[in-house]
């Protein structure tokens, strides 16, 4: 028997995350942001002053998807991006007064009710992560050329 579109846990995983998208639009599209912008400035509201690699990290970015948002969230005056002291050669990130000001408004309160999982919220986002990193855990490491 063909397989079943329904049966794909991918793709239950999959459409959600465009729900998502089409839900936080119109709270983003307000402000002026991307729904990648602004879990950008979630994860340094978080973490303050965080260097680019470990930013990435957090977010599962690489560094040539997140520099442009981070030169992008500069411009609009929401972050910093500093030279480390230590070393030059890492650039650190920190959210401005304007920037912290935005997130502590938490635009996506409002898709709390929406989601609908009221009490059971905290244990499918927590499973829902431990899918993610079991998956991330079983994919080989690329092969460096020497």
């Amino acid at each position: 028997m063909p397989p079943k579109l329904s049966n794909f846990l991918c793709f239950a995983v999959y459409s959600a995350n465009l729900a998502f998208g089409r839900a936080y639009k119109p709270l983003l599209d307000a402000v002026g942001l991307t729904y990648t912008q602004y879990i950008t400035l979630v994860a340094l509201n978080e973490d303050d002053d965080q260097t680019v690699k470990a930013l990435g990290e957090k977010l599962f970015l690489e560094s040539n998807t997140l520099t442009p948002i981070l030169k992008k969230l500069e411009s609009m005056g929401y972050i910093r991006r500093q030279r480390d002291a230590e070393d030059e050669r890492q650039v650190r990130i920190s959210l401005t007064p304007v920037g912290r000001k935005l997130v502590e408004n938490d635009l996506g309160a409002p898709l709390t009710e929406a989601i609908g999982l009221g009490d059971d919220f905290p244990a499918v986002q927590q499973t829902v992560a431990k899918v993610r990193d079991n998956l991330l855990a079983h994919i080989p490491a690329p092969n460096k050329a020497d």
